[in-house]
């Protein structure tokens, strides 16, 4: 019984070498196909839009055969390490918040919330939740309003 597992194993082994032997060897007059070029060395550093950042005294790259144009943008080379100037002053807007946020703010102003601390007119306590409410309001206003007196002064 072990002697035929073993020989069918080895048969199933040599026919799927000899189906990839196969593969490889061309009709005669066959025309041997021309092998796949990847992109050329502009292709692979640029981005998928085209645009490519340099910073400092970088040059922009170009193909050798001219056949390639490449977009290059440049930054000072200060700005090499850090975050992009879009993305540091990122406004959170509702669209932005996190789903973290805006969980809390489902289970704080859902529907049937009236207890202490909640913004109501029913319950005990309603009141407080109000005053809660508008402090959390003037809090983030203020901070706009800073935020936009300090890019201002910049």
């Amino acid at each position: 019984m072990k002697n035929r597992t073993w020989a069918a194993v080895l048969l199933a082994t040599l026919a799927m070498t000899g189906t990839a032997t196969a593969q490889q060897v061309a009709a005669p007059g066959a025309i041997k196909p021309k092998p796949v070029e990847g992109p050329g060395e502009v292709s692979r550093n640029a981005p998928v839009n085209g645009v490519l950042t340099l910073f400092g005294n970088e040059r922009c790259p170009t193909d050798n055969s001219g056949n390639e144009i490449v977009v290059c943008v440049r930054r000072g080379a200060e700005e090499q390490f850090r975050v992009p100037k879009e993305l540091r002053d990122l406004q959170v807007t509702p669209e932005n918040e996190s789903w973290a946020v805006r969980a809390t703010g489902t289970v704080n102003e859902g529907v049937g919330v009236n207890g202490i601390g909640s913004c109501s007119a029913v319950g005990a306590g309603g009141a407080t939740g109000c005053f809660a409410q508008r402090v959390r309001e003037n809090r983030a206003a203020n901070a706009d309003r800073r935020r936009q007196e300090e890019a201002g002064n910049r």
